[in-house]
């Protein structure tokens, strides 16, 4: 929201010496974001002033139009004689009065003037668009041409109210109050303890008999609704320069007289306005929703299909606008481009001011992709109570600038209802705080926003129209604190427990991350958000478990509107993304929560503030929540070692991968087994499935391995792309997490190798397996060094398998023949469960 200091003087009589600076320090301390201050008119000096044009010559013979002109200045330039001035513009013509800088001036960024020769002619002086003199957009993209009755050699500085301070204020969902010159004055009023003259308070006529007949057949969609009626419009009548400069400061381009005037309304009280050509309604004006598939083309030239839930203002011809969002094209206020078009002009007018449900507004406007300043004000909450006051404000200035008669019909539609009253605890503020503001400070602080308090020790506090943002004791308690400072609040540290430290699963996830990233791989935090889209690419059966989710109520983005159950959808996009920038070797890691919708879905309470919450209040909210257990996943592509002198390097493959969730086991104490698996979006002969004991029985708790290439081709990703994912939970409730200290022993290691025989489809797993069962409590390490496959040597569908076997006994040194007992009995046992046979 933007507020021109010019425009919050006038509701409230700051001091003269009170800068945009100074005023962004109050309302700051008073909970208001204010991002910045503009200058407007920072480093303008003039002569700037008023001139009509006198005669123009065209200048031939170059590459683009070039006029001569001559100007009336009056005796600005010390001379009364006409100012000579070459201009490439031609939206104006001989005897329009125009905005002139003179030499000596200097405009905004420092571009200083002075009289120049260019095109063959001495330019003395420049005729001014709005851009050279950094007023924003005016909808000509053009030469300022000024009404014909502005006064020759007027300062054009203060006539176009050029030298300014915007405040540009970043407003809170919850504060749709101050979305208005209104509201940010009421702000304003309070910082500085003055007093605020609303200028919502006018002399409204009631409602009465002739007004436009309105019919609303929603009332919870449309709870009142104004409409007042101006006719007798001059169609010659321009907004006036202080109307269009206001909408400027503030951000928007002066269209028409009759848009312009509701717009300022709006941007002064805040409650949107809509203005209908009375000539181009047919019938009775009404409120309800859509029917499924009616259509409408609204002022932007798009035809829309609407939804059974959209709210809309009709005719008897049927939509005519998408209410609180934006109006329909056939009842469109004709401005003066039109009516030169051949179109009518617009003479007589129908003001529309209505309180529409804000849900409903805000689900309109994004199932339309259909943001509109309206729309901005109406989801965060309007004031219902100042619709008649924008509606007489809006006739009152139709009256006075376009010469309009306001017609004495008054139409109010209004659903009863009750204002809205909360208990609080005179003290509550204070438990809250944890300052003592007494009573008098909250009463008067709540009477300060506008809340009627009545009451001693328990206070029952009406809240105004204006603030549907407070709605229970908690808020009223903000009110209080904001107002009173949030710097005043004292600030106390924790003080913990002596020896207290990280958690053990804290520890553990740290251990993971440095493991991880000692392996070489980049932690790549991500957004918890996905589309369900990429369930679909990522190969899962249509009764995946993944595929159920908690789907977020008001996403931040409407094509990731659930919270995801993998961590694979955002670490396969960071690696996409960093491999079209050129990062071809990426090994990406993320240990994060994913959500896991519980089979019965409940709604949380309220947990209390002003105290600890009982542990039985803490369960019942956990109770609904979705289940979150902690994953670890990484992601590979490219080289895993590079090239160089010392060899070839390689490729990362599947086997990375799985070594990844090893390391990750390691960690946590747990014992990983690796075997063959098919899941999803891994290649089915490339993929492991992740093992581990827990309470004596086997676990899957994940899978690793290469991609398929169908959702390599459908996710955008480099060849051969690999990945893991584990539950981090399930294996930290696996392993031990008692820490074990490395043992370093005095005797030698007696190391022996064996080559077995053993048919392809046996996975290496499990002859590993049986070969450390078989060896005993003297094997210390097997390894896997080597896979041969020779049809000729081996025969049809067999494959060898070379173990190297480590054995160390803790108390002497092993002899031979104790060496070869034990391999002898691995390769027994292998033989009984795999039917391995030794090589040769």
């Amino acid at each position: 929201m933007r507020v021109p200091l010019s425009w919050l003087r006038e509701y409230v009589d700051l001091p003269a010496t009170e800068t945009g600076r100074d005023v962004q320090a109050k309302l700051i301390s008073a909970g208001l974001e204010v991002e910045t201050v503009e200058q407007l008119g920072d480093g303008l000096k003039g002569p700037l002033v008023v001139g009509q044009v006198l005669t123009i010559e065209e200048l031939e013979g170059f590459k683009k139009p070039i006029r001569f002109c001559t100007v009336d200045v009056g005796s600005a330039n010390g001379t009364g004689e006409p100012q000579e001035i070459v201009c490439g513009a031609r939206n104006f013509a001989v005897g329009d009065k125009v905005v002139v800088v003179l030499p000596g001036a200097v405009l905004p960024g420092g571009f200083s003037i002075s009289a120049r020769k260019t095109y063959g002619k001495t330019s003395h002086g420049m005729i001014c668009s709005s851009d050279e003199l950094g007023m924003g957009d005016d909808g000509t993209h053009g030469i300022i041409v000024l009404p014909p009755e502005t006064e020759v050699g007027r300062d054009a500085v203060e006539l176009l109210e050029l030298v300014d301070e915007v405040l540009d204020i970043a407003v809170t969902a919850n504060r749709g109050d101050c979305l208005s010159i209104r509201g940010v004055a009421r702000e304003t009023a309070i910082a500085y303890g003055l007093p605020l003259r609303d200028p919502a308070l006018l002399d409204v006529p009631g409602p009465n008999a002739f007004g436009y007949p309105v019919q609303v057949s929603d009332p919870f969609g449309c709870d009142r609704f104004t409409a007042r009626t101006v006719s007798g419009l001059s169609p010659e009548a321009r907004s006036p320069i202080w109307l269009q400069r206001r909408l400027q400061k503030v951000g928007m381009r002066p269209i028409s007289l009759a848009v312009d005037v509701t717009n300022y309304v709006m941007m002064e009280l805040g409650q949107p306005l809509h203005a209908y050509d009375r000539n181009l309604v047919q019938g009775t004006i009404g409120v309800r929703r859509a029917a499924e598939g009616e259509k409408i083309v609204t002022l932007d030239g798009v035809e829309r299909t609407l939804h059974a839930e959209d709210l809309v203002i009709t005719d008897d011809r049927g939509p005519i606008g998408l209410a609180g969002v934006m109006g329909g094209a056939d009842t469109e206020i004709a401005d003066h481009d039109a009516a030169e078009n051949g179109a009518e002009s617009t003479t007589d007018v129908v003001i529309e001011a209505a309180h529409f449900d804000p849900v409903a507004i805000a689900r309109t406007a994004r199932r339309h992709k259909l943001s509109s300043e309206a729309s901005r004000r109406f989801e965060r909450g309007v004031d219902p109570q100042a619709a008649a006051a924008a509606a007489q404000r809006t006739v009152d200035l139709l009256v006075l600038l376009a010469g309009g008669t306001a017609e004495a019909g008054v139409t109010e539609v209004i659903a009863p209802s009750a204002p809205h009253t909360i208990t609080l605890a005179a003290d509550h503020p204070d438990k809250v705080a944890g300052v003592v503001y007494g009573r008098e400070t909250v009463v008067r602080r709540l009477q300060e926003v506008g809340c009627d308090v009545y009451g001693q020790d328990e206070l029952i506090v009406t809240v105004p129209s204006w603030r549907p943002d407070l709605y229970e004791q908690n808020d009223l308690a903000e009110e209080v604190i904001r107002l009173e400072g949030y710097e005043n609040l004292p600030s106390t540290l924790p003080k913990p427990s002596a020896g207290r430290g990280l958690t053990a699963r804290q520890r553990l996830h740290r251990r993971v991350g440095r493991a991880l990233a000692g392996a070489g791989f980049v932690e790549a935090p991500n957004y918890p958000f996905v589309g369900e889209g990429v369930f679909d690419q990522l190969g899962l059966a249509a009764d995946d478990p993944a595929r159920r989710v908690v789907r977020l109520t008001n996403p931040l983005n409407d094509e990731e509107p659930v919270l995801r159950t993998s961590l694979l959808p955002g670490l396969l996009g960071a690696l996409r993304r960093n491999d079209g920038r050129g990062a071809h070797d990426l090994a990406l890691f993320e240990t994060g929560l994913v959500f896991l919708p519980r089979e019965e879905q409940g709604s949380a309470g309220h947990l209390p503030v002003d105290r600890r919450p009982t542990d039985a209040e803490i369960a019942a909210l956990n109770a609904v929540l979705p289940e979150q257990p902690r994953h670890v996943a990484v992601v590979l592509a490219g080289a895993r070692e590079q090239a160089g002198w010392w060899g070839k390097g390689r490729p990362a493959d599947w086997a990375d991968a799985i070594e990844a969730g090893r390391a990750v086991a390691r960690e946590a104490g747990a014992e990983l087994i690796a075997r063959a698996g098919q899941y999803g979006p891994w290649h089915p002969g490339r993929c492991a499935e992740l093992v581990v004991l827990a309470d004596g029985a086997e676990r899957v708790v994940g899978h690793a391995g290469e991609l398929h290439p169908r959702v390599v081709k459908a996710l955008g990703l480099p060849a051969r792309t690999c990945a893991m994912e584990l539950d981090l939970d399930a294996v930290e409730r696996a392993g031990d997490g008692t820490p074990q200290a490395p043992s370093i022993s005095t005797f030698p290691v007696a190391t022996q190798d064996v080559a077995l025989v053993v048919d392809k489809p046996v996975p290496a797993a499990e002859v590993e397996a049986a070969l450390r069962e078989g060896a005993g409590e003297l094997l210390e390490a097997i390894r896997l060094f080597d896979v041969y496959v020779n049809d000729e040597q081996l025969g049809d569908g067999k494959k060898s398998l070379a173990y190297a076997l480590r054995f160390r006994a803790p108390d002497r040194t092993l002899t031979v023949d104790e060496a070869s007992a034990a391999r002898d009995a691995a390769v027994a046992l292998a033989g009984e469960r795999t039917g391995a046979v030794l090589r040769g």
